[in-house]
């Protein structure tokens, strides 16, 4: 753990000084966030992000990642013969460059982690806090693990221009473009129709009814889900029980989305695309409390997360000012007890790496 507890020091340090260094927006160019932060340490951060989980040996599913990578040659006929012809193709021009899997490990932890911080540079109002969050909030962790879906999710999250200004033209254009690495992207396009709805409204209502329905009918719910995607690639879902999510994951997701719904009036007026940010980020924790009966729509949670991160660092802002370094420091002390608890007490990570020693 000591490679990552020095990422996020060093991240979040970085981000700090970057907001610290911020200039006006201004100009004739629209951004949704009044100051704009240093361009280089934010790159520098992304870059030690990107470094560190792409120079790993290990983490999750790292293996069977390098394993496919080295099996297999690429062809037109293996590539259409599998699932996510995107990442297929990706991986045969790489191995045109190198036998060796890191290469693979390394330009998807550039990409993944250089996309998402790009995003997160436009819209978070505390950009320290959406890095920190991202590192102890456990995606960092997660997009080592299931690197396709995760990779997806970098390139949906590319989109929130689109979705904030409703144009689904190109929305739509770059959620096939990120389906091509995972069939699941799919799924966030019926979702452009309801994350449009003012937050706050009966549509929101409604999507907490659908997970607590979901949730006390869920072996109803899971027979009628697994029929729809029998002929599909995702039909043997039906036989991946590893049990329900923990229900702490739903614990963290919950207190950003109480405060914006109290300070919802003043986080109207400051935050611009608050509606679909509150929208996105209120599907994700739907996704969360249904994930805690199977593991299964946690993947679809991942789709949303990122959005949380976008909400955090603007939430701050909706307490009275002398409040503020209180709730700021609040956050920090309760994601690190998160980090610790997640990554060292429950699942003893151990970062390995052929480059990286610590």
């Amino acid at each position: 753990m000591t490679i990552f507890w020095l990422t996020l020091a060093s991240v979040f340090i970085l981000g700090f000084f970057a907001r610290y260094a911020a200039v006006p927006a201004g100009g004739i160019h629209y951004t949704p966030v009044p100051v704009i932060p240093n361009r280089f340490l934010i790159a520098i951060a992304a870059l030690i992000l990107a470094l560190v989980s792409g120079l790993r040996s290990n983490i999750g599913d790292t293996f069977n990642y390098k394993d496919i990578y080295e099996r297999n040659d690429f062809t037109w006929e293996y590539i259409f013969s599998e699932k996510d012809y995107g990442f297929g193709i990706l991986q045969r021009y790489l191995k045109l460059l190198s036998e060796d899997p890191q290469i693979l490990l390394f330009t998807t932890g550039i990409i993944t982690n250089i996309l998402i911080v790009l995003i997160l540079f436009k819209y978070s109002r505390m950009i320290e806090i959406s890095l920190f969050v991202y590192i102890t909030g456990g995606f960092y962790l997660v997009s080592m693990n299931g690197i396709r879906q995760t990779l997806a999710a970098a390139i949906m999250f590319t989109a929130t221009k689109f979705l904030i200004e409703r144009r689904f033209l190109p929305y739509a254009l770059i959620i096939v473009f990120a389906s091509f690495f995972h069939q699941t992207a799919l799924v966030m396009l019926p979702i452009y129709f309801i994350v449009g709805a003012r937050a706050w409204s009966k549509a929101t209502v409604g999507l907490i009814l659908i997970a607590v329905v979901i949730v006390f009918s869920f072996e109803q719910f899971t027979s009628i889900l697994f029929t729809a995607i029998e002929d599909t690639q995702y039909a043997d879902y039906k036989e991946f029980n590893e049990g329900g999510a923990n229900m702490l994951r739903v614990a963290v997701a919950l207190p950003p989305l109480i405060i914006a719904y109290l300070g919802r009036g003043k986080l109207k007026k400051i935050m611009p695309g608050s509606d679909v940010i509150i929208n996105m980020t209120l599907l994700g924790l739907v996704f969360l409390i249904v994930s805690t009966q199977s593991w299964i729509f946690a993947r679809f949670s991942l789709y949303f997360s990122l959005y949380q991160l976008i909400l955090l660092s603007w939430v701050i802002k909706l307490f009275r000012e002398k409040d503020e370094k209180l709730i700021y420091y609040l956050i920090l002390i309760c994601y690190l007890f998160y980090y610790y608890y997640e990554n060292v007490v429950s699942l003893n990570i151990i970062y390995k790496s052929d480059y990286l020693i610590f």
